[in-house]
């Protein structure tokens, strides 16, 4: 059978611990990883430079999706740019992205918090076709979970990660086998509602009403108490105060 070869574009923690796994992989599951392409500045410390891992691993490292060469499946796990129409078509079989989150329910950024202030009660992980809209493309796999009682912006990150990096392992046979069948969003959003969000929208939620009531106040300041980024905060006399996440 003949090796197939994979292109991999990704950033953060996870895109690092799946294609760590990956190349682990090349050999047993007959594939070949041809490419990467991620951010050019090295994030989250050393241990999770893509670039690194890839030069280490004699994998070429491309700097943006005109310059990668076709292959037979795409795979992109946070990568941070949207894929046009031409380097998706330079998938022969799939190109496919690893969304930290259930779909359709919730496209695009923060999707942690909102499912914390919409007060949902199960989350999820979804890997789906890249199309060139936004978190839009057929569902292939896909793995829902509960959330916990009281659950904090950090903690439903953690149980996601895991997820997905699981997701991805479990069905990687099925993705080089082609034993998938897609399901398009539309059919789901009857069932589970749709939303996109954008990164910037974290500006407003962060910003905590003190005429709100104790629950409320709660949970917006559980779904954006990110270690790392600017804390939740109420303005007294034009000053920041801040709350401190403490669980």
């Amino acid at each position: 059978m003949v090796s197939k070869k994979v292109i991999f574009l990704g950033s953060k923690p996870v895109g690092y611990e799946c294609l760590a796994w990956l190349i682990r992989q090349q050999n047993a599951m007959n594939f070949e990883i041809t490419g990467v392409l991620t951010q050019a500045r090295k994030e989250f410390g050393s241990d999770c430079d893509l670039n690194e891992l890839a030069t280490d691993n004699a994998i070429p490292v491309y700097m943006d999706p005109d310059s990668m060469p076709e292959c037979d499946i795409l795979y992109s796990v946070q990568y941070h740019k949207i894929l046009k129409k031409e380097h998706i078509d330079k998938a022969r079989q799939v190109a496919i992205n690893l969304h930290m989150a259930p779909l359709p329910e919730y496209r695009g950024s923060n999707q942690f918090s909102f499912a914390i202030i919409d007060k949902k009660q199960e989350f999820g992980t979804t890997i789906h076709k890249i199309d060139p809209r936004i978190d839009h493309g057929d569902i292939l796999f896909q793995q829902r979970f509960p959330i916990p009682e009281n659950c904090w912006v950090d903690d439903l990150y953690k149980i996601t990660f895991n997820a997905s990096v699981m997701l991805l392992k479990d069905t990687l046979p099925a993705l080089l086998n082609e034993a998938y069948q897609p399901i398009p969003q539309e059919t789901l959003i009857a069932q589970y509602g749709t939303s996109l969000h954008y990164r910037n929208e974290m500006t407003t939620l962060k910003i905590i009403d003190l005429d709100w009531d104790k629950e409320k106040s709660e949970r917006y300041i559980r779904a954006t108490s990110m270690p790392g980024f600017e804390p939740p905060y109420c303005i007294i006399d034009g000053r920041k105060i801040y709350f401190s996440a403490k669980h």
